[in-house]
């Protein structure tokens, strides 16, 4: 476990990855957009009046930024590898293949369970924090249980998307394409988050889960036999 923990940070210091100040202007911009709609549209608050709808929104724009920002992980640390035959390189050290792939992906997996979780909590507590101290836009009351509430789906997603967002991975392998995994990333992300009149997919929790093991199945599949794959 610590040679793995140590493999996690040569990879981040190798592709020069800053993690923290990514997801920091991610949840930024995405906290500044949801102040934008449920502050600016106090007269009108549609879909936003109440704090379970803002909560629910905000649960929705996390995961979307975040699986994608995950598709983008991906093509960082594993496609162009593969794209720009670097991975020759990475597989003649002394160490086993299967322990430099699990590493990356580790490195996904974990990048979504606490950026998740953390952005959903923060975007959650800023957005509340301005409706009480400067516009109270927001009807209803904010009640241990609703809080409760968000922070058990905040963290339901979290562990999902650890999951789903390794599904990018199988599309960007078929054919080494970038673009392909991100955009693979953007679909899921818009499927996930769509409405279907009442119905959301994002929020079933057998298709979070049913997603989140295909996720994992695929990472499983992609080095499970990369002792004696050819990477060419």
């Amino acid at each position: 476990m610590r040679s793995l923990l140590k493999l996690i940070r040569l990879e981040l210091r190798k592709n020069k990855i800053n993690l923290y100040k990514g997801s920091l202007i991610a949840s930024l911009a995405i906290m500044l957009f949801m102040l934008l709609i449920v502050f600016t549209e106090i007269d009108d608050p549609g879909d936003f009046a109440t704090y379970a709808d803002v909560f629910d929104g905000v649960h929705i724009f996390v995961k979307a930024v975040f699986m994608v920002f995950g598709a983008v992980l991906i093509s960082k640390l594993v496609i162009d590898e593969y794209k720009n035959n670097t991975i020759d390189l990475l597989f003649m050290y002394p160490i086993p293949r299967k322990k430099l792939m699990a590493a990356k992906l580790m490195i996904v997996s974990l990048f979504m369970l606490i950026t998740i979780f953390i952005a959903n909590v923060l975007v959650g507590a800023a957005i509340v924090g301005f409706n009480h101290y400067f516009i109270e836009a927001i009807s209803g009351e904010l009640t241990t249980e609703l809080i409760g509430e968000h922070l058990i789906r905040a963290a339901s997603d979290a562990v999902y998307s650890a999951g789903i967002g390794l599904i990018p991975l199988y599309f960007g392998m078929r054919k080494k394409s970038v673009p392909t995994t991100i955009v693979t990333g953007v679909l899921i992300a818009g499927l996930l988050s769509s409405d279907f009149g009442s119905f959301q997919l994002g929020n079933q929790v057998g298709v979070s889960l049913f997603l989140g093991i295909v996720g994992v199945i695929i990472a499983y599949l992609s080095i499970r036999k990369i002792e004696t794959q050819d990477v060419a």
